[in-house]
């Protein structure tokens, strides 16, 4: 049964940059996506600052850590962006992993590097709010808990990729027994990738899901329809 609280929507805007840096021109400006955005109903925006800038930039994240409203920041457990988050200062920041031939991110977080906690660690001492990108599995969860973590996100590639009911009610599952153990954990959930319009609302009924990240889609359908009604039409049907 679903809880009470509605699930919140971080509209992740880093392809409205992709589009920018194509031309590696002004527009679009993430900044005034992510306006866009939150005048449709978007809770949180969310961007991933990556090592090679393949499309945000560092003014991007300052200017949206400017803006009224909540930030969500992903990054890499590394010196230089940890550098860059502890000046922008964004409201919540998800470490994830990041290889630099990746199309996209695949996987959750190996929480045994050394490099995660002492970001944690960081993050945290400046007062900001870490997540930790993990596989939906129970010793992930407790290791999230035992680095300090704030909140987990569940990774949803795999149950987004899933072909066949059996199997895709097998990922939801997982997804749901993590959950579970997040909560009884103390930590708050988030959960995200490959999420869409068609497979989206089985995650968001999942009772102790907090927020839902999800930005491709969300960028594709708005080139038919506009970012506006691509946002709206999210909302509704996470809300």
């Amino acid at each position: 049964m679903k809880i009470a609280s509605a699930v919140k929507l971080g509209v992740n805007i880093d392809h409205i940059a992709t589009l920018r840096q194509a031309r590696r021109d002004i527009d679009p400006d993430p900044a005034t996506a992510a306006l866009v955005c939150r005048q449709a109903g978007a809770d949180m925006i969310v961007c991933h600052l990556r090592q090679d800038r393949r499309h945000m930039q560092d003014d991007d994240v300052f200017k949206l850590c400017a803006l009224k409203g909540e930030t969500h920041l992903e990054m890499a457990a590394i010196p230089e962006i940890t550098t860059v988050a502890l000046q922008a200062r964004p409201d919540s920041v998800c470490l994830v992993p990041e290889s630099p031939r990746e199309v996209t991110t695949r996987g959750g977080l190996d929480l045994k590097a050394r490099a995660v906690g002492r970001a944690v660690e960081k993050l945290k001492g400046a007062g900001i709010e870490v997540s930790l990108f993990i596989d939906p599995e129970a010793a992930n969860v407790r290791l999230a808990k035992s680095l300090g973590a704030d909140m987990v996100e569940l990774c949803t590639s795999a149950y987004a990729d899933a072909e066949g009911k059996k199997r895709r009610a097998a990922e939801l599952e997982r997804l749901e027994l993590a959950a579970y153990l997040a909560e009884e954990m103390g930590l708050h959930l988030h959960a995200g990738h490959g999420l869409d319009y068609h497979n989206v609302r089985p995650i968001a009924q999942i009772p102790r899901i907090a927020a839902l990240n999800i930005g491709f889609a969300i960028i594709a359908r708005a080139v038919f329809v506009g970012l506006k009604r691509a946002v709206a039409e999210m909302k509704e049907l996470v809300a």
